[in-house]
């Protein structure tokens, strides 16, 4: 056995451990009824639930984006509330997604602004600035587009907000696939890697999260950070958004659910497109916690020590890292709620997750709503000269 090959089948154990544990904090989690941590503070039930203002910006028709938009729509809040639709481009294909929402919902307070403004280089921020004038709710709320909620979505986060020292709530979002193969794998990465690391971080108090998936807030608070131009060029802007939140010695609390993220990879340019935007975004945010990540990639390592160091060790350690994230795969869909993935493609989720963080490392170029540019080592958005044909 070379020593390369005994350091691949130590960092796979060591990668089974973490898939054991993170299984371990989703069915606390279960257990507990939401996020281990949170609990913290007290409840004031308001006499008259607070108004509120849901953003949501779009670029594009997503599949399956008019039900998903419905959803937002149907919520079984007592208090008054608006949606707001923005768009920056009159010819979008979401425009005519959008009148046929609200046609289908007269009796719904629903808004579409298209305004072109661009106010900084991140665009998604840009929309949201242009929406958010004349916004009427105490709260804020702003969604991902790919966001599908529950009835009790709006209940449940102004619920949240309303304890001492809270300043904003965000939301776990698990998978949602949109039909194809790739948007499939798409969901399985979510739910077998994204939730449950997301989980045990805030389990062990290392994850602080603020997600695009759902940012909520009073409107003063909103104000007191600067406003969406605060982040108007920032890549993470939902990050930057929950640092600004704590800095005026405020929580964000993460509700005890998770919404459905809709992905929506037509093939596997959109899916690496995608993923690697994600991943280096956290490489920018947190480089040393990125590059520890690889603990959480047994797979890869159980293999590579495999080829390298043959026996019935290293074939041992290769199958009990697949049992492994399958039971983690297993604790999401029932700590959750969700529907059972097809369990035979866990591998090569694992393969292609474990090629996409090592491609992390080389470039700091993303592509986005169908441009591209390079991140600043500050985590700004710099525009590339040659637009992204995708």
């Amino acid at each position: 056995m070379t020593a390369l090959g005994i350091a691949c089948l130590a960092l796979a154990a060591i990668g089974c451990l973490y898939l054991l544990a993170a299984a371990w904090a989703v069915r606390a989690t279960r257990r507990r009824g939401g996020d281990p941590r949170d609990g913290a503070g007290r409840h004031h039930a308001a006499a008259v639930p607070p108004s509120v203002t849901i953003l949501k910006p779009l670029h594009g028709a997503e599949p399956g984006l008019f039900d998903t938009l419905a959803t937002f729509c149907r919520q079984d809040y007592d208090g008054p509330f608006e949606i707001v639709l923005g768009l920056q481009d009159p010819a979008d294909p979401a425009l005519s997604v959008a009148t046929s929402l609200r046609a289908l919902f007269p009796d719904h307070a629903i808004r579409i602004v298209v305004d072109p403004r661009q106010h900084g280089r991140n665009r998604k921020v840009s929309n949201l600035i242009n929406c958010a004038e004349g916004a009427t709710g105490e709260i804020v709320v702003l969604a991902d587009s790919d966001m599908r909620v529950g009835p009790d979505y709006l209940r449940r986060l102004v619920a949240a907000l309303d304890r001492d020292g809270v300043g904003g709530a965000t939301c776990l979002y698990h998978g949602v696939p949109a039909g194809t193969g790739w948007s499939r794998l798409a969901a399985l990465g979510v739910d077998t890697h994204f939730l449950p690391g997301v989980v045990l971080g805030m389990a062990l108090g290392l994850a602080k999260p603020c997600m695009g998936s759902t940012i909520a807030l009073r409107r003063e608070t909103l104000e007191r950070i600067g406003g969406f131009a605060a982040v108007q060029d920032a890549l993470a802007d939902d990050y930057e958004i929950g640092a600004a939140i704590r800095g005026l010695g405020l929580a964000v609390v993460v509700p005890p659910f998770t919404i459905g993220h809709v992905s929506a990879e037509r093939s596997a340019r959109d899916l690496v497109a995608q993923e690697l935007r994600w991943l280096r975004t956290i490489r920018q945010i947190d480089p040393r916690g990125h590059a520890g990540s690889l603990v959480t990639h047994p797979l890869a390592f159980a293999l590579l020590g495999a080829a390298l160091a043959p026996g019935p060790v290293a074939l041992l350690l290769l199958l009990t890292t697949i049992a492994c994230r399958l039971a983690l795969c297993l604790a999401v869909e029932r700590a959750f709620g969700l529907r059972a993935h097809p369990y035979w493609l866990i591998p090569v989720r694992d393969g292609l997750s474990a090629g996409l963080f090592v491609a992390s490392f080389f470039g700091r170029d993303v592509s986005w709503r169908g441009h591209r540019y390079e991140v600043a080592r500050s985590g700004a958005l710099l525009p590339k000269a040659r637009p992204d044909p995708t």
